[in-house]
């Protein structure tokens, strides 16, 4: 662990906690919104505590997840779309709230924080299992492909670790009309993972192979 990767890592996730914040809280009209208050404690603490597991076991995945800097042109398109995506679901949300256009049952929130964080251990045995993970798509050096575990399953868990993370943050807000937003997440992560297959297919021994060996990219006996 260095100084400049710490450093890194606590101003991304404090920006993050700030512009959350600042996008739920502010259309709202106040503080008082619980259920803001739940989607925050749910999100960033985990994220915390795996990004300090991270700085100490691995720094380097560390690293890897911290760069947000794609290679691939295609991808431009993919990240202003899901950029527009957590805007506006996490705006209609603060606003739906404010105005209580069409709020969900307290259970609805409760099931769904339950749903996120059995998404977010998803997401963890996933950094576990693949040490080559990170936010932009490349081929590293050295890189293998890994086949068992929940790779042996679908060929993209992380991804579908991150559909059942985002799609339940609307309903951790209790916004009906935040989930029509986020529903916008399949289609693009869809575009993303075709473009993710022809890079690693070009540029990884095995993969081809590898996309023989296990069918479904994203939920098994659906797509």
């Amino acid at each position: 662990m260095t100084k400049a990767l710490f450093v890194q890592a606590i101003a991304k996730f404090s920006l993050g906690v700030v512009l959350v914040g600042v996008l739920l809280f502010l259309p709202a009209g106040t503080l008082d919104y619980p259920d803001g208050w739940l989607l925050m404690a749910i999100l960033f603490i985990p994220m915390f505590a795996a990004g300090l597991v991270m700085m100490g076991k691995n720094p380097d995945l560390l690293k890897k997840r911290l760069q947000a800097k794609e290679q691939q042109t295609e991808q431009s398109t993919v990240i202003r779309l899901s950029g527009l995506m957590f805007l506006a679901g996490f705006i209609v949300a603060g606003l739906d709230f404010r105005f209580q256009w069409l709020p969900l049952s307290d259970w609805v929130s409760y099931t769904a924080a339950a749903a996120f964080l059995l998404a977010y251990l998803l997401y963890a045995e996933v950094l576990r299992e693949n040490t080559y993970l990170s936010r932009t798509i490349e081929v590293q050096e050295e890189q293998k492909v890994i086949d068992t575990g929940l790779y042996g399953i679908v060929r993209h868990p992380m991804y579908s670790a991150t559909l059942l993370l985002f799609l339940s943050m609307p309903l951790v807000l209790g916004s009906l009309l935040s989930f029509l937003c986020f529903l916008a997440y399949p289609l693009i992560i869809a575009k993303r993972i075709r473009n993710e297959e022809e890079v690693l297919k070009a540029g990884l021994p095995g993969y081809a192979e590898y996309l023989q060996r296990v069918k479904w990219r994203l939920i098994p006996l659906i797509w």
